[in-house]
């Protein structure tokens, strides 16, 4: 590990624990125990056991139910992590789940194949959606100059409004005003295993999200085409006169970071939920900014920010139940781990530059300290030479 690394980790370790630390403050305010309503987070997401459980409940059920809850989560950040190696910004990645979630449930999620077809056909098909849309993010960027986060947004309120149009005019559920649910063989969770006496949920995409980091970072580091994106992200001209094609590292970055949201999607749609709330973008796509920043956008930093942040988010129902707090407390705290997170580099920097004066110091010291040394030292060579000349005189005046 180089100091670098050594350096983030300290500032994102940090980060954390401010964020936790002002948040207890704004608890406290509100009158309540800091202490028991962060245990209470760990109880709602399977990390800590409950009072008591209801039928074919337990603290493992809870787990699961939160793995399955964390899944979407981490290719939506792995998602954000790629558009920012190329030096982009993917801020679409909700409307992306969304399109991918809708054309998944629509063409797949209502059919009658078999689950050993429908699976990976919703997850094909999810994939493909959100690639194309943020494969056209990145053509309006290059071709146009259209900033991506512009078009992002924009895709985003056109993905919303368009999918709901079709929801309430042609697959709403009449009682619960979502769309109808898909039939279970299309369904990327396992829903209510029965094992052992409890009732499991099997998220079937999480092995998958670690296939998917696994692959990423293989990408990153030892390809040329990933070393290309990186090298666009840190500086597109000399990329450029360097021979990296920056048009297709721009294009194909979002492409993939498209295609990551869109998995993200059918495994939140069609995995953790059954069905599509209209109008509604979920906050999975921002938090994953969160995630991504705390995660130093490298797979494995995002894999332990994402179980973190999605402890809180989890977790926040029960916790509002049971210590009495609203629910929105769990997105206070996001928010302070996102603006923390987006102050890293410049307490990188600091911490740096501290470091170099320190090396610094320590090298003038040890200069110093040597010096006397050094001074002797020459003094001997020369008295030692002094003596070697007068005895060669000496031998030939004899």
């Amino acid at each position: 590990m180089n100091a670098n690394q050594k350096r983030y980790l300290k500032v994102a370790f940090l980060s954390v624990v401010a964020s936790l630390l002002i948040g207890a403050v704004f608890i406290l305010i509100l009158g309540k125990n800091p202490l028991t309503a962060y245990y209470n987070l760990l109880q709602g997401c399977g990390m800590a056991p409950k009072g008591k459980y209801g039928g074919g409940k337990s603290m493992l059920t809870d787990l699961s139910s939160y793995v399955d809850f964390l899944t979407p989560m981490l290719f939506a950040a792995l998602s954000c992590a790629v558009a920012m190696k190329t030096g982009l910004f993917n801020i679409g990645i909700s409307g992306q789940m969304l399109a991918a979630g809708f054309m998944a449930t629509v063409t797949v999620g209502y059919s009658n194949l078999p689950a050993a077809a429908a699976r990976p056909l919703a997850v094909l098909v999810g994939m493909l959606t959100g690639l194309l849309v943020g494969a056209l993010i990145g053509a309006l960027k290059y071709k146009f100059n259209i900033n991506e986060v512009v078009s992002s947004i924009m895709l985003n309120y056109i993905i919303r409004y368009v999918t709901s149009f079709f929801i309430q005019t042609r697959y709403v559920d009449p009682i619960s005003r979502q769309s109808t649910p898909i039939n279970e063989n299309a369904r990327l969770t396992l829903h209510q295993v029965l094992i052992g006496g409890f009732k499991y949920d099997l998220p079937l995409g999480f092995i998958l999200a670690i296939v998917a980091m696994i692959v990423v970072k293989f990408m990153m580091d030892h390809t040329d085409f990933g070393f290309e994106l990186k090298a666009t992200g840190i500086n597109r001209t000399a990329a450029r006169y360097a021979g990296v094609d920056v048009r297709r590292a721009i294009i194909v970055s979002m492409a993939i970071s498209g295609a990551l949201a869109g998995i993200a999607g059918v495994t939140y749609y069609l995995g953790y939920f059954a069905s599509i709330q209209p109008k509604v973008l979920i906050s999975t796509g921002f938090d994953a900014i969160a995630v991504c920043l705390l995660g130093s956008s490298e797979p494995a930093g995002i894999f332990v920010a994402a179980f973190l942040v999605e402890i809180i988010e989890k977790g926040a129902t029960y916790m509002s139940s049971q210590a009495g707090l609203e629910s929105e407390m769990a997105d206070v705290i996001t928010g302070l781990i996102l603006l923390t997170s987006a102050c890293n580099a410049f307490f990188m920097q600091k911490m740096a530059r501290r470091d170099e004066a320190k090396a610094a110091r320590a090298a003038e010291a040890a200069g110093i300290a040597e010096g006397p040394g050094q001074e002797n030292g020459a003094a001997g060579k020369t008295d030692e030479a002094s003596g070697t000349a007068e005895e060669n005189k000496k031998e030939e005046q004899a």
